[in-house]
């Protein structure tokens, strides 16, 4: 799949778009920063360009990949988030990562939600994701869509939790994603401000 070719998401508040050169800047902060703790970083400079020359590659290789997540209003990026099974992955992982400085604000949940909808309608029957057991944000994440720890499933490298998404059957029309649906609702009300800790 060529980088024309990959398809454009929206939601009320976001616009995922392929990953483009003009990108990587804020994907090299992200990677080589504190932030990339429990996804194999901080990465060195060459490691992050390697890396996301990888996640351009994947769309050709795989046929989907990870989306750049832009805010609809000013165009800037504020994370990433999509399909991802590099070699060794024992099935398809969604994924996300926000930018350390827009966290907290319900753009990893609009977007997670949004790309696990288009995947489901285009074939995908079934999805984890691959989660460091002291990440507690995306795990915190991963059950707010209705992900359940999957102690049967194979992991990666045996020191990661496999957290199961709940199928397109077990989604569509149902109380939880209209729950989904509800609280980022509350994330686009100018108004609405969560208590306690921040998370995406």
């Amino acid at each position: 799949m060529t980088r024309a070719s990959i398809p454009v998401i929206e939601t009320p508040r976001l616009v995922l778009r392929g990953p483009e050169p003009q990108d990587y800047p804020d994907f090299k902060a992200t990677f080589t920063s504190y932030r990339a703790r429990y996804m194999g970083g901080p990465l060195n400079a060459y490691e992050a360009w390697m890396l996301y020359a990888a996640e351009i590659g994947h769309w050709e290789i795989r046929g989907f990949g990870m989306w750049m997540i832009h805010l609809r209003d000013t165009g800037e990026t504020v994370g990433m988030a999509g399909g991802w099974q590099p070699a060794r992955w024992p099935e398809r992982e969604i994924a996300w990562v926000i930018w350390p400085d827009r966290a907290g604000k319900g753009y990893a949940l609009e977007a997670t939600h949004a790309v696990r909808r288009h995947l489901y309608r285009n074939g995908w029957t079934t999805a984890v994701s691959y989660i460091d057991p002291k990440n507690l944000d995306s795990i915190r994440l991963a059950e707010r869509l209705g992900a359940k720890k999957d102690h049967e499933a194979q992991t990666i490298d045996g020191s990661d939790a496999v957290y199961r998404h709940p199928s397109p059957q077990q989604l569509d029309r149902t109380q939880l994603a209209h729950g989904i649906e509800m609280e980022i609702g509350h994330y686009a009300d100018p108004l609405f401000k969560p208590k306690g800790w921040a998370i995406d």
